[in-house]
């Protein structure tokens, strides 16, 4: 797939000197304001591919990269406005175009992981408040059917495995307090395949850096992978 002129010259404003002084490589699909992914790893990242192929994107949604004989996906799947509407439609798409990316080019067995911010919360056990947040595009049920449908392709939540209970968010809405109040909805997902979702020992959410001045909406989702001597 070939990158837009727009979106490649973002790739640039990227700050990679920094990146490499701080230890790590850099995988980079980046949009000026709006939209972007990357990748850092200690190893340098191989195979790397932005975008899905047969899908025509204007907008820097997806990034692949072999890291260790590990397929690492980076995604940010479009929030869709409101429901119905031109951006809810895309969304929707978005999701489909993904689930055929993966059907295409992997299979369950490879050792693989997807992540980033998918605008959806699974069920009632990642929303604070279900019955308000019922008919957005963050958690109706058409998107809940398309994640899941998502997962069904061969992928394991590898936080709920760690926390089945719920209850615990990665977003909060700026407006009404959300934070302080705990009005959250977990939107934020690190997806494997068994593979390597049997690998994961730790898997957390730092509410810390939601706290920070002028923070992120959003709070880091982190897990631990060890690889033991039958996982090589």
């Amino acid at each position: 797939m070939s990158v837009p002129s727009h979106l490649s010259k973002s790739l640039d404003a990227f700050p990679h000197e920094v990146i490499r002084e701080a230890g790590y490589h850099a995988a980079v699909f980046g949009q000026k304001t709006y939209n972007g992914v990357a990748i850092l790893s200690k190893t340098e990242p191989l195979n790397i591919q932005r975008g899905m192929p047969r899908f025509e994107d204007s907008q820097a949604r997806l990034l692949t990269a072999e890291v260790n004989g590990v397929w690492i996906i980076s995604a940010y799947i479009p929030n869709g406005d409101t429901v119905g509407s031109e951006k809810y439609r895309y969304k929707l798409q978005w999701f489909h175009q993904l689930r055929e990316f993966l059907a295409a080019r992997f299979k369950p067995t490879d050792r693989l992981v997807l992540c980033g911010d998918f605008n959806v919360a699974r069920d009632e056990k990642d929303v604070a408040r279900p019955d308000a947040w019922a008919g957005t595009v963050l958690f109706h049920q058409e998107v809940r059917d398309a994640m899941e449908r998502l997962l069904a392709w061969g992928l394991v939540d590898v936080f709920r495995q760690h926390h089945p209970d719920g209850g615990l968010y990665s977003w909060w809405d700026y407006r009404m307090l959300g934070f302080p109040k705990n009005n959250g909805l977990r939107i934020d997902y690190i997806l494997a395949t068994e593979s390597v979702a049997k690998c994961c020992t730790v898997a957390e959410i730092d509410r810390e850096e939601r706290k920070g001045e002028k923070p992120s909406d959003h709070a880091p989702v982190m897990v631990v992978m060890e690889h033991g001597a039958n996982d090589q």
